[in-house]
């Protein structure tokens, strides 16, 4: 094993990628116990991190502040002398970083983007194997000798925010109910959502015939749509069956609900991370994205719901604002039904 006492991570977005790197910065800790590992980042997502005993000094970057404050920061990355940068960006800015850091060991993720971009453009599909990005980061540190530990991800929450969740949870009476649901059916591109109508009927159904509750999650900018969701569910069934947190709650009073809910029904979106890390049982609705992107849920329990027959799939690794064919079928074929189904199947509901 090299001698190593100083190890920088650099991964600055985005809220699904942060929390898929827990399980590296954990492994690296593992093999060194007494290192000084660092996380780099931006500045608007450190929250996801801030709590991390793995992780030394949490650094924050302020994409604001352009390419003069790229520069500040990695004349700061250079005095700190570490002896060793994992990249597991490798974008412009991060290959910056790493490259005028100074280190001795520096070592950048493999994205595959070859096979990728055949994937998407002509579907030829060569990945050999399906890695998930987890652990397409920890290749990187293999040469140190990381090993993976066998375990998922991580997320870490103050007593002061489960405190605050619990107290605000405590009003809704969530014992009263069989089975709490925590959705997130909203996401950053439009192709990556699965219908709002659907998760609707979904929803009735669960609490009419299983006589659920449920809090949909999101952020600011998904509060108009998720407003309309809940609003149509309660109107529905006439009571309050549904709450909507979205844009109520920072990253880690999400994690912190997330632990209330027996189930998550989500999109391909930071949120289905988050749950994942918090070792929630997870139904996830994949439209244009498939498996090879690295993506589907991390070593938690999962069903993925998906249409594997469409010859248009996938048209994107990151999701669009609409479907190139027009059609939408990666999303428009998954029924209502589809989904009911796979809920019930990880809750372990029998049905006549």
């Amino acid at each position: 094993r090299m001698n190593i006492s100083k190890i920088l991570i650099i991964r600055f977005s985005s809220i699904g990628d942060i929390i898929l790197a827990s399980y590296l910065s954990r492994c690296v800790r593992l093999a060194y116990p007494d290192a000084q590992i660092d996380f780099l980042l931006r500045k608007d997502f450190a929250e996801l991190v801030k709590y991390n005993p793995h992780i030394s000094n949490v650094i924050e970057f302020d994409t604001s502040t352009n390419f003069k404050g790229l520069r500040k920061l990695a004349n700061r990355i250079k005095e700190e002398k570490y002896d060793t940068v994992i990249d597991i960006h490798n974008s412009l800015r991060s290959r910056f970083i790493r490259l005028t850091s100074g280190a001795e060991h520096k070592f950048s993720i493999k994205k595959r983007t070859i096979a990728r971009f055949c994937l998407i453009n002509f579907h030829w599909n060569f990945f050999n194997t399906v890695v998930p990005n987890a652990q397409k980061y920890l290749e990187c540190a293999l040469s140190l000798s990381v090993k993976d530990d066998g375990k998922g991800l991580d997320i870490f929450i103050s007593d002061e925010i489960s405190s605050k969740i619990s107290d605000k949870l405590n009003g809704l009476q969530l014992n009263k109910y069989k089975v709490i649901i925590g959705a997130a059916p909203s996401a950053k591109h439009n192709t990556k959502k699965w219908l709002a109508d659907r998760y609707i009927k979904l929803f009735v159904r669960m609490i009419n015939e299983h006589h659920a509750f449920v809090m949909v999650f999101g952020g600011k900018e998904d509060k108009f749509e998720t407003d309309q969701i809940v609003f149509s569910i309660n109107e529905i069934v006439g009571r309050k069956a549904a709450i909507n947190f979205a844009g109520e709650f920072s990253l880690l009073e999400n994690a912190a609900a997330f632990d209330s809910c027996n189930v998550v029904v989500t999109n391909d979106t930071g949120l289905m991370h988050l749950a994942s890390a918090r070792q929630r049982k997870v139904v996830a609705i994949f439209g244009p994205t498939v498996k090879e992107f690295g993506f589907f849920p991390f070593r938690t329990e999962n069903i993925v719901v998906e249409r594997n027959n469409l010859n248009c799939r996938p048209c994107t690794h990151i999701g669009s604002e609409e479907c190139p064919k027009k059609h939408f079928k990666c999303m428009n074929d998954i029924s209502t039904d589809d989904v009911y189904k796979s809920v019930l199947n990880i809750l372990n509901i029998k049905t006549n």
